[in-house]
């Protein structure tokens, strides 16, 4: 029996809907919920995510703020910008989109964001706040993986789940939400040995390393859970981490790509964003 696909496309409308319903009565207050995003360079993948931003703002009724960068731009010039919209109050968040150049330094970066306005979830306060369990802006993917799990009313608490790839992006911080629901957490990487044996044990198993099909049907036990984060661009189109056509006959659940943590990322985004905006509101935005 094939595993239920997890639609993330679907499930990021719902949330969007909210979103911008949300949205409307913050409008009606005066505050208009604001996106700020720096492109530093002309990489055509970032300019295509950059895009989906913008459009998605608009959707929700948010404003956005768009900075294009040319790649000479120094890291002095850029932490000026950033510290600009630091303090503009038509900001409410604020995104560097990634990779930059390789004479900047991006935990540099990261770190001139106002954890306040830090909608990516990756300033150190903020991860301090994460791995402490207090609340904070969640990074997106690992927040957008939770909240599908969650939609499809599967259970985490107890469970053994299996995550392959430890980046800051995804892995850790998805491992430690993951943790905060009460899952026994395995993090698997590049040095983990008989890495099947491990992946076989899953429950739910979250596939993020970026390398096309590593994620087999011989490396899943029966009805688990698959989410698979990875995506590669080949020209035959985007592929996963996961062998999506074969695991899917073996998994209970899992996540297609394109159009399953992709656009969950993005709702994610949208609703840290608002989050950030009715906390300025409210007079509750933390310093």
């Amino acid at each position: 029996m094939s595993a239920i696909i997890m639609d993330g496309k679907a499930v990021s409308a719902l949330v969007r809907e909210e979103v911008k319903e949300r949205a409307a009565i913050l409008a009606s207050k005066g505050v208009k919920p604001g996106l700020a995003v720096v492109l530093v360079g002309d990489d055509p993948a970032s300019q295509v995510y950059v895009r989906q931003k913008e459009k998605a703002c608009a959707s929700v009724g948010f404003a956005s703020f768009m900075r294009y960068l040319p790649a000479s731009t120094d890291e002095r010039e850029l932490l000026d910008l950033i510290d600009g919209l630091n303090s503009d109050p038509a900001v409410h968040g604020i995104l560097v989109q990634l990779p930059l150049p390789k004479h900047i330094d991006k935990d540099r970066v990261a770190e001139a964001i106002g954890p306040e306005k830090d909608v990516d979830g990756f300033h150190p306060i903020n991860v301090g706040r994460l791995t402490l369990g207090i609340e904070t802006m969640e990074p997106c993917t690992p927040k957008g993986i939770v909240y599908l799990l969650e939609h499809y009313g599967i259970d985490i608490e107890g469970k053994r789940a299996v995550v392959v790839g430890r980046s800051n992006i995804v892995g850790k911080p998805v491992s430690i939400l993951l943790l905060s629901r009460n899952a026994t957490v395995t993090v698997c990487h590049s040095r983990t040995k008989d890495l099947p044996s491990v992946t076989r044990q899953a429950d739910i198993l979250v596939a993020a390393t970026g390398k096309p099909k590593m994620i087999t049907s011989s490396m899943v036990k029966d009805g688990a859970v698959v989410v698979d984060v990875g995506i590669t661009r080949t020209q035959s189109g985007l592929i996963g981490d996961v062998d999506f056509d074969a695991v899917k006959e073996m998994a209970s659940y899992i996540t297609p790509v394109p159009g399953g943590i992709g656009p969950m990322t993005i709702a994610m985004l949208l609703l840290n964003t608002l989050k950030a905006a009715e906390a300025c509101a409210s007079g509750s935005m933390r310093r």
